[in-house]
């Protein structure tokens, strides 16, 4: 395996899916210009995503199978 060739810099960062009102705090090394107060009353950068295990069928159940 090579060395150096993972990003060293984490920070905690806090992903948002506005679809299902979801959020969850976690390191990572994504960049980002907005932030967002968390519970804990910090401010972290935000990182918006489109879909994730609250809105995903998959996780939801709400998935369909298409027999052909």
């Amino acid at each position: 395996m090579k060395s150096s060739i993972h990003p060293q810099s984490y920070r905690p960062v806090v992903f948002s899916d506005d679809q299902a009102g979801f959020a969850f705090l976690t390191q990572s090394t994504a960049q980002t210009t907005e932030t967002v107060k968390w519970e804990d009353g910090n401010a972290y950068p935000l990182g918006k995503v489109h879909i994730s295990s609250a809105s995903h069928p998959c996780f939801t159940g709400a998935g369909k199978i298409i027999g052909t």
